[in-house]
């Protein structure tokens, strides 16, 4: 890279996982190109916008955040946008501001070094989806935690009325087997205790091994649950209808596997789930979490909700609270339906009034508050391990999580990506404490 006035870069990620996910990688990559991270966006020469579209008015918050870029003497750094809102805005982010000069998307920012040389020519765009993996063009992971991310599957082919991923990260990919497994063995290589296996449909993941065999994430968990070193598997996010046999048995018998699942529903309407397009009724989802909790009854289960969806009515959402009270989720995410420009949904009639909306939404959340609140009290009493995994805001603390993803704060003289055994002793709405124990008085999951 001859810029050698590009020496800091920043980069700023919105939304999912996934985009932290690709968030870590573009830093990276812009490490492996001489470049060093800068502390904000005020000392950087390159600022980064990662962005995500799944929340309301994603667009005009986006824009918004560029006009803040610009400095005192009316000077701003290079300017990239990336992720979902670059890949559905394209072109138009140029029209609409004189202050970006690279719009790349999901798809493309293994390109970002090139489109960054370009740049200093004109403004580009790159909102390629190539056939070829961005993967195999990334370098190697470098800042590895106690806890990583690793994608495993992107894109989506279920199409529900609401969403943008189909359009702005693609069709549904899944990477090769022998890659993933090598990227699983150097995290551990570099440390990490616990992987998170991630995809915009995670559980739809599936390829041949090694011996050209057939597999889906079940075998796939299976085979990283043979790493040395690897104390943990997770993965997210999933959808109700690639729950398969083989993944259910698997939360019952690999020991790796952590008792917590999330698995959006969205709504306890089958109404407003058909007309969703989600392809599951709130029968079949019930009958899998009582599956899911026959071979693993300490399971924790999160969920995803949107109230307000276009012709929801009282008795629809009244519904999804009955749902919600059945279940009883563990942790949850929650959003007020708002449209999204080319979705189906965004051109049904019947779409619902803000005010109406966002109470059903208070409604909503107290109840899961309330809910994620009785879990952790529930938990107090158990003995438990606690993967470290930062320090806390008080001298001495430190906070990891359970196999249940609470947050732990447990004040003990250990580090970071220590695995400590603790008793929980108290419940708090968003965490837990943990008392440290000795290792023979263990009696965990």
């Amino acid at each position: 890279m001859n810029r050698p006035s590009l020496k800091h870069f920043y980069i700023k990620s919105f939304g999912c996982q996934m985009n932290s996910y690709d968030g870590e990688r573009m830093s990276e990559l812009l490490e492996s190109q001489g470049m060093k991270p800068a502390k904000d966006a005020e000392t950087a020469d390159l600022v980064v916008l990662n962005t995500c579209h799944i929340r309301e008015k994603a667009a005009e918050k986006v824009y918004s955040q560029i006009g803040r870029l610009r400095r005192p003497d009316g000077s701003s750094p290079m300017i990239a946008l990336a992720g979902c809102v670059a890949q559905a805005e394209g072109a138009e982010v140029l029209a609409r501001t004189k202050m970006v000069d690279i719009v790349v998307g999901p798809q493309a920012y293994h390109h970002l070094p090139e489109l960054i040389e370009k740049a200093a020519a004109g403004k580009v765009v790159d909102i390629d989806m190539p056939l070829e993996s961005k993967f195999d063009a990334l370098p190697e992971r470098r800042k590895v935690g106690a806890s990583a991310f690793l994608t495993v599957q992107e894109g989506c082919d279920k199409f529900c009325t609401y969403c943008v991923v189909p359009y702005t990260r693609g069709a549904e990919v899944s990477r090769p087997w022998s890659r993933i497994i090598k990227e699983a063995h150097a995290l551990v290589d570099k440390g990490a205790k616990e992987i998170t296996l991630l995809g915009q449909n995670v559980n739809g993941w599936s390829g041949e091994d090694e011996a050209g065999r057939a597999q889906g994430l079940d075998g796939l968990i299976r085979a990283l649950d043979k790493i040395d070193g690897l104390e943990r598997i997770r993965y997210t996010t999933s959808h109700p209808n690639d729950m398969t046999d083989g993944l259910i048995e698997a939360h019952g018998e690999v020991k790796k596997l952590m008792p917590f699942l999330h698995l959006p529903v969205q709504s306890g309407s089958n109404r407003i789930l058909k007309a969703m397009n989600r392809a599951h009724t709130t029968e079949s989802y019930l009958a899998l979490m009582n599956r899911l909790k026959a071979v693993r009854p300490d399971i924790a289960l999160s969920g995803d909700f949107i109230v307000g969806f276009p012709g929801e009515t009282e008795q629809d959402f009244q519904e999804t609270l009955d749902l919600i009270s059945e279940v009883r989720y563990s942790l949850a995410f929650s959003f007020a339906y708002s449209p999204r420009p080319g979705t189906p949904a965004a051109d049904m009639i019947d779409q619902i009034e803000p005010e109406i909306s966002r109470e059903r939404l208070q409604r909503l959340q107290a109840l899961l508050n309330q809910h994620q609140f009785e879990f952790n009290q529930q938990t107090v009493g158990r003995k438990t391990a606690v993967l470290i995994e930062r320090h806390g805001k008080k001298e001495g603390q430190m906070i990891g999580k359970s196999p249940w993803l609470q947050s732990v704060i447990v004040e003990t003289p250990v580090a970071i990506g220590d695995t400590v055994e603790v008793v929980l002793t108290d419940a708090g709405p968003n965490s837990v404490k943990g008392q440290p124990i000795t290792i023979d008085k263990l009696e965990t999951v």
